[in-house]
């Protein structure tokens, strides 16, 4: 019998039915063809994606994951924090496929078995089921790659990005691999005091300054952001910012926001 990740989010961060989500993308689309200087031909080999209700961060989300078919990747390797369940290292989703409003996302476990041989992945079931982080992404690469293979990773309690960098340098050295890194940033500071901090982050980000992102970014995903940074910078990758917003530019309220951004690595 076929083990499935459900989508224990499904109806809280995003809609439960797939037409909904799909004029929420058309729509967001429709607002990015109206931009100016908006990145849509670049190739890349990993995207930074925020993991906060649609409502919210969606339109970040979707300017990333709409460059994913550019790269026409046979995997997609989705890693984010675990914010429900503790744990210790790196677990992986040892699931055949992995449920959206779209229909079923096949897994890789021939591709998860090779990481497993020279990486320490666990699989703590219970932090699978209901992470935010990670689950977010799926209906938008279902919407944008329906036939691509998904590998679901959560990470805890790791000492420093190290671990998770060398796993992300092993990832992308494999040209049909595509990393989605998912993390929001600063939670629940004013509009101003929110987007200093998260200045920090982006340019960080965009500047691979790790300094800085150790320092001073506030990210529930940092450890993976500044993995990505790390891995980049290692491969020679380069990376690029492509949107920022706060929760307050969506609600109108400005007295505690929690940040977005999306971002690119590429050759």
């Amino acid at each position: 019998m076929e083990l499935i990740r459900k989508a224990g989010n499904s109806g809280r961060f995003y809609p439960a039915q797939a037409h909904e989500i799909k004029l929420m993308i058309q729509h967001w689309n429709d607002l990015l063809q109206k931009m100016k200087d908006v990145h849509k031909d670049i190739v890349p080999r990993g995207i930074v994606s925020p993991h906060a209700g649609y409502v919210y961060s969606g339109f970040t989300a979707n300017y990333a994951h709409r460059l994913l078919p550019n790269a026409r990747p046979k995997r997609v390797i989705v890693v984010g924090p675990s914010h429900h369940v503790y744990i210790r290292g790196i677990s992986a989703g040892y699931f055949d496929a992995y449920e959206t409003p779209f229909g079923l996302l096949q897994g890789d476990s021939a591709y998860l078995k090779q990481l497993n041989e020279y990486f320490q992945l666990t699989f703590e079931e219970d932090a699978h089921y209901l992470e935010h982080s990670t689950e977010t992404q799926f209906p938008f690469i279902h919407y944008y790659n329906p036939e691509v293979k998904v590998i679901e990773l959560i990470y805890g309690g790791l000492t420093d990005y190290l671990e998770l960098s060398s796993l992300f340098e092993y990832i992308l050295r494999d040209k049909d691999n595509i990393l989605v890194v998912s993390t929001d940033l600063s939670h629940f500071h004013n509009q101003e005091t929110a987007q200093d901090i998260d200045n920090n982050c982006l340019v960080g980000f965009e500047y691979q300054n790790l300094e800085l992102l150790r320092d001073k970014c506030e990210a529930c995903g940092l450890t993976g952001l500044e993995a990505i940074v790390k891995t980049a910078g290692d491969l020679y990758l380069k990376t690029l910012l492509l949107d920022y917003r706060t929760s307050g530019d969506i609600t109108g309220d400005n007295t505690s926001v929690v940040g977005y951004m999306s971002g690119a690595v590429t050759e």
